[in-house]
């Protein structure tokens, strides 16, 4: 019972900050026997992806040139065994950073973007661990998957000029996170019972992840977040509703199901 409340606790402002839940037509594709590999190699996919997000906001905008090397470096072994199949897998000694990062002198926020951005890469770098073991578990490999459309779709709306861009990118940080949290919710009662497990082991740290996000922009924006976090809401929601061709993490209703 005190799980049970604990994940209603936890979804309660998740779910008044997303416009829709996800479709029940979603979950019943992603609970289908055959689309477990695409599940869980995309799954895997989303939590690299989240690092390296994390990771390009604390280059471009946090950290100096020595510091980005690590970064860089720290996330290497990781996209090495994704992009190129280099590697056994085994990541276990490349989940903490290497060296302390320098903020940069001329960026007000910068060590809260470091000290939130550096938690969340490891968080997500060490659930891509646990996904991969896994699939290793099941003799699911690490096939090549086409991206969904989804977070491309966000970032579109971003916009191009400062603090304006890093404001945007950050609604959408905290729409991706919130979204995940949200269908690990989802999909974890319809699961094996290690998946279940597993899976809402992951909300706790979604759900901070989406307030970080969510905190930041609103202390980097110089005109409050309201406006923009309604535009992008109605986007995500649209993403989510409309068809899709291809079953993904992320994916809207798929066409058939």
């Amino acid at each position: 019972m005190s799980t049970i409340l604990n994940v209603i606790k936890l979804l309660d402002p998740i779910s008044r900050f997303l416009q829709c839940s996800t479709p029940q037509s979603w979950i019943d594709e992603a609970i289908k026997p055959d689309n477990l590999p695409i599940l869980l190699v995309d799954h895997a996919n989303c939590e690299l992806k989240a690092a390296q997000t994390a990771m390009l906001l604390l280059r471009r905008y946090a950290v100096d040139k020595e510091s980005g090397d690590a970064l860089l470096a720290w996330l290497k072994p990781f996209e090495d065994f994704v992009y190129r199949k280099v590697g056994d897998g085994n990541f276990k000694d490349h989940v903490n950073l290497s060296k302390k990062l320098i903020s940069k002198s001329n960026f007000a926020h910068g060590d809260e973007l470091i000290n939130k951005m550096v938690m969340l890469i490891k968080e997500e770098l060490h659930h891509f661990q646990q996904v991969w073991d896994i699939m290793q578990s099941r003799g699911i490999e690490y096939s090549n998957l086409t991206a969904s459309r989804y977070a491309r779709g966000m970032m579109k709306g971003v916009r191009s000029h400062e603090p304006a861009k890093l404001t945007d990118t950050l609604i959408c940080g905290a729409f991706i996170e919130a979204r995940s949290c949200e269908r690990f919710a989802k999909l974890a009662p319809f699961l094996d019972a290690e998946l279940e497990t597993f899976y809402i082991s992951l909300l706790r740290s979604e759900a901070r992840h989406f307030q970080d996000y969510l905190s930041l922009a609103d202390k980097i924006s110089q005109q409050g977040i309201e406006q923009r976090v309604e535009w992008f809401k109605q986007k995500e929601a649209e993403l989510i509703l409309s068809d899709d061709s291809e079953f993904r993490f992320h994916s809207g209703v798929l066409v058939g199901a």
